[in-house]
C-alpha cells in the first residue's frame, strides 16, 4: 500500500477498484486535503499580528507548500494530472 502525506486512514477504500486506482484516489485525497491545509495556513497568517504567531504561520505555510508541490509532482509523474491542468496556490499571481 502507497502512503503519501497522508493523515487519515484508507480502511474502507472500494474492493472493486484496482491497486493503482487506490493509489490515485489517494493521492488525490491527499492533495484536497493539502490544499485545504494550505488556505487555512494562509488564513491564518493574514489574521494574526503577534510577531511569534506570524513566525509559525511562515513556518506552517512552507511546510504544507513544500508538501503540496510533492504530491502535485506526484501527480504529474503518475499522469494523474497535467502540469497545464494546475491550478495556482493561493497568493499565486494567474498567468493569463
Amino acid at each position: 500500500m502507497r502512503s503519501f502525506f497522508s493523515h487519515t486512514t484508507y480502511a474502507a477504500d472500494e474492493p472493486e477498484l484496482s491497486a493503482k486506482d487506490k493509489d490515485e484516489k489517494r493521492l488525490m485525497d491527499d492533495l484536497r486535503l493539502t490544499r485545504t491545509e494550505l488556505e487555512i495556513a494562509y488564513s491564518g497568517f493574514d489574521n494574526v499580528t503577534d510577531p511569534d504567531l506570524i513566525d509559525c504561520y511562515i513556518y506552517k505555510v512552507n511546510a504544507v507548500l513544500k508538501r503540496y508541490k510533492f504530491l502535485m509532482q506526484k501527480a504529474v509523474e503518475l499522469n494523474i494530472v497535467k502540469a497545464a491542468d494546475l491550478a495556482p496556490l493561493p497568493g499565486e499571481d494567474c498567468q493569463d
